[in-house]
């Protein structure tokens, strides 16, 4: 009997996490991966908590659970990752950790106790890529918002007077802004130590926050604090060492810049293996060579992380570019894949000749201006709004109303024109004043 009720129970908990912002379709892998995380309480905790971002005291309320019995129940969820705690207007809310960025990063990122970090790496990846069904699942329909976006490395963009780059897009303006900071391991290069496939020579300890996400990771001790001025060594070592810098995809209070690499980032191994360019959002620039300054030596193909540079035989070039003044020296030349290119800068950075440099996008890229914004329209795309507007589990009249809103919210004229640019701000700023 036992048995049965905590495979029930963890069936549910796969259903619940599913309907957050990031879409977590059920498989086995995916239940041993939760036995694995949860105790049978805490699924049951997650399973009864609201959807959105709740007190203390709305929570025992919804779930039923007795305050004395749930306040270190929260406590400890929120050491483990697998729940949030937010300071805000004198209180903690408290949410469920989604996929990413949540339990994925905090698990492996935790340092303290009795931790089993090799077989969560090799339930994660089997999770993650032992099949297309989570990568389809969230970015498979051409979804636009993920939960990272790449940024430029500043010096690699072309100077010319029309080319603005804003704060939002700048990894040393994000430092500057922020008075607390943090390092801890990144999950993604712990978690591919343990598998045996770590390709890049660097300390596990290159996970950097920022402002009230350092706060929270300091608080739950899965990072340790640092000063600004040990911030930009990081930065400047990745420079050095080639790496992506990523950070929240959102304009206002960045909370993280990941300092990615492609042997290690989920992400960016997402994009390779399934040719979805949104799992890791581009920054608002390119990547464009100048041929004739172009010497064929291939670095900016063997800097890309995510292979977007293929280098093309001379006789080929005429494909990419049937004007330009080809050096007779040359016999290779690079194709730039718009689709794929992150706007990172990498690749610029290693060009010699500075034929390769970062122009702006003529196409806009949707960066939400803040973490409201990006998760209401993540759950959109993903048909999970539905959830963060009645968000009791608990009730059966807002268990219909969900029914009903996600059903009409599925429609694809309806999600079309509500992602579009002319009907987003109005959409959002209406979701907005409703919280």
């Amino acid at each position: 009997m036992g048995h049965i009720i905590a495979k029930d129970i963890y069936r549910q908990l796969g259903q619940k996490v599913d309907n957050t912002t990031v879409r977590m379709p059920w498989s086995e892998p995916l239940h041993e991966l939760l036995k694995s995380l949860y105790s049978l309480a805490e699924a049951d905790l997650i399973v009864r908590m609201p959807y959105r971002p709740s007190s203390f005291q709305r929570i025992a309320k919804i779930t039923g659970i007795n305050q004395k019995q749930l306040q270190p129940m929260l406590e400890e969820m929120c050491f483990k990752g697998l729940v949030c705690d937010m300071w805000e207007k004198d209180e903690y809310l408290y949410m469920i950790s989604p996929f990413v960025i949540g339990f994925f990063e905090f698990t492996m990122m935790r340092t303290g106790g009795n931790l089993d970090s090799k077989k969560w790496a090799e339930l994660f990846q089997s999770y993650m890529f032992g099949d297309r069904s989570f990568i389809d699942a969230n970015f498979g329909d051409g979804q636009q918002i993920s939960v990272m976006r790449a940024l430029p490395y500043e010096e690699t963009i072309r100077d010319v007077d029309h080319v603005e780059i804003l704060d939002y897009e700048k990894a040393s303006a994000l430092i500057e802004q922020q008075n607390l900071f943090a390092v801890g391991l990144c999950s993604c290069r712990h978690e591919k130590m343990h598998l045996g496939k770590q390709g890049c020579d660097v300390p596990l300890e290159t996970c950097t926050s920022m402002g009230d996400a350092a706060q929270f990771l300091i608080r739950n001790k899965f990072a340790r604090e640092i000063s600004r001025s040990e911030m930009f060594d990081i930065l400047a070592r990745s420079k050095e060492m080639g790496f992506t810098l990523s950070t929240d995809n959102v304009k206002q209070n960045a909370g993280f810049i990941c300092h990615c690499c492609g042997c290690c980032c989920n992400l960016m191994q997402g994009i390779k293996y399934s040719g979805y360019p949104g799992m890791l959002v581009s920054s608002s620039f390119i990547a464009k060579y100048d041929l004739a300054g172009c010497n064929g030596c291939g670095l900016c193909a063997k800097a890309c992380p995510i292979d977007a540079i293929t280098m093309l035989e001379k006789n080929d070039v005429d494909s990419v570019t049937a004007t330009a003044a080809v050096p007779a020296k040359n016999r290779k030349y690079p194709e730039i894949n718009n689709k794929l290119c992150l706007g990172c800068g990498v690749c610029a950075l290693k060009c010699k000749t500075g034929a390769l440099q970062m122009e702006k996008r003529e196409q806009k890229v949707i960066h939400p201006e803040d973490s409201f914004e990006r998760v209401i329209l993540q759950s959109l795309e993903r048909g999970t709004l539905q959830n963060l507007i009645f968000d009791n589990p608990n009730s059966r009249s807002e268990s219909f109303m969900r029914a009903v809103v996600g059903g009409f919210l599925k429609l694809s004229p309806v999600k079309k024109g509500l992602m579009s640019e002319a009907l987003r701000s109005r959409f959002l700023g209406a979701i907005r004043d409703k919280n």
